[in-house]
Formats: C-alpha cells, sequence, structure tokens
C-alpha cells in the first residue's frame, strides 16, 4: 500500500475515481506554491491535469526542479492526451476513466522501478559510498560535509578510478564547459576535497604535471600474515617439542 498525493485545483476533486476503489492511502491537496512546501512526505505525487493543461504542465516542471524524487503522474482527459509529451517530465500517465486494475498496475510498474534505480545508484569504491539520489557520501561510514562541487568532482573521480583527468577535463565535466575560472579551483576543491576525507585523502591522487585521479586503495593482506604467523609459531612449537623429547 503507498501513501499517494493527489495535487489537483480543487480539494473536493476527484479527477481519478478508480483511485478510490484501491487500497491505497490518498491525500488531497490543493495545488498552490505555498502547500507545496509544506507537503508531505509522499510515495507518488499525481497531478489533476483535467481541467487546466497548462497549469498542470507548470506545476510538474516546479516539483521537478525542486528534486523531487517519487515518480511523478499525471491525470488528463481523453481530450488531453495530444498535449501530454516528454516536455511534462512524467513518470507514466493516466486518463481519468481508468480501471482500478489499469490504476493499481501503473502505480506498482512506476514504484518498483524507481526502486530499482535508488538500489543502484551508489557508487562504491575504496571504502567510500555515494549516493547519488540523495547527494550524499559516506567515507568508511562517516558522513561527509560536501559542497555540491566537492559532491560532484568526487562522483566524477570515483565513477573512473585510475583514471587520470587533467585540471581542464574536469573543469568541463565538473564545472561544464562554460565555466570561466581558472584551473586553481579544481585544485582549491581537491585540497578541501581531501581534508573532508581524512585518513582516506590518498584517493585522490596528483600525477605531477597532469592532473588529478581515484586511487584503488589495496586491501591489507591481514589473512594471508595471520596465516603465515601462525603457520610460523605452529613449526616453532614443534621445534621446541622435538628438543623436548631430545633432552628426555
Amino acid at each position: 500500500m503507498a501513501h499517494i498525493l493527489m495535487l489537483s485545483s480543487a480539494p473536493d476533486a476527484e479527477p481519478l475515481p478508480a483511485l478510490s476503489l484501491l487500497s491505497h492511502t490518498i491525500e488531497v491537496v490543493v495545488a498552490a506554491s505555498a502547500t507545496l512546501v509544506a507537503a508531505p512526505t509522499t510515495d507518488l505525487i499525481i497531478v489533476d491535469a483535467t481541467t487546466n493543461l497548462a497549469a498542470a504542465k507548470g506545476l510538474c516542471s516546479v516539483l521537478n526542479s525542486s528534486g523531487l524524487s517519487c515518480p511523478l503522474f499525471v491525470v488528463v482527459t481523453d481530450g488531453g492526451l495530444a498535449a501530454v509529451n516528454h516536455q511534462w517530465h512524467i513518470d507514466d500517465f493516466l486518463v481519468a476513466g481508468a480501471g482500478p486494475a489499469e490504476v493499481d498496475a501503473r502505480i506498482r510498474l512506476a514504484l518498483a522501478r524507481r526502486e530499482g534505480e535508488s538500489s543502484t545508484s551508489k557508487i562504491r569504491a575504496s571504502g567510500i559510498v555515494i549516493d547519488e539520489a540523495s547527494y550524499s557520501a559516506k567515507a568508511r561510514d562517516r558522513s561527509l560535509d560536501l559542497t555540491f562541487k566537492e559532491f560532484e568532482l568526487l562522483r566524477f573521480l570515483a565513477s573512473h578510478p585510475s583514471h587520470v583527468f587533467t585540471r581542464e577535463q574536469l573543469l568541463s565535466e565538473v564545472w561544464g564547459y562554460d565555466y570561466f575560472g581558472g584551473t586553481r579551483t579544481v585544485d582549491v576543491h581537491v585540497r578541501r576535497l581531501r581534508a573532508k576525507l581524512g585518513d582516506l585523502e590518498s584517493l585522490i591522487g596528483t600525477v605531477r604535471n597532469v592532473g588529478y585521479c581515484f586511487n584503488i586503495a589495496e586491501e591489507p593482506e591481514q589473512p594471508a600474515v595471520a596465516k603465515e604467523s601462525s603457520g610460523v609459531a605452529a613449526e616453532g612449537h614443534a621445534a621446541a617439542s622435538e628438543d623436548r623429547s631430545v633432552a628426555v
């Protein structure tokens, strides 16, 4: 069962009657900027586009620009289908007269897709975990307080381990080709990023006269050393036993 937020121009609107026949929790909120700021956390948002297509499209744009993390649907009439296109940036649409089976199937598929995307949107490398969905990063389970550009720099380098990038390439990839600042910007951000990584600062490597790269940390071979030490100890114990036998 999912929590669904219905955004409509009228609080008593019921643009999708089939939704009330399902077991999902439905909350209707008037589609206004003030209410969107205080909108509750939800699993899926449905925008009512049955009465005002232009306003609904604008609302979808606002939601997407706010960093929406859940699936976004619109409800349209048969006549409004022709107006819906990729510029709406929605996950799916529903026709107002759709039956409960179709509505439930589309909701389940959208939630499953989003859950799959979330589970694969993490980069893990050398003790670093980068969650692209939430724009957060951890170093050995310690949360890193990164600025947006520091996060983007770490994400880009960790996505291309051992690959050396020049400062100019990093400026283009992380800051954008139209950035007018100098390469010194990269050096400053690398220094700050290393400071925040703490004992993992060596993961951001410097290649003199070239640029920077993300180093792959080698795992210490402690088990092998321990095994070898155990073997040496066993040999010593055997030798000692033999000496005692000779002495006797």
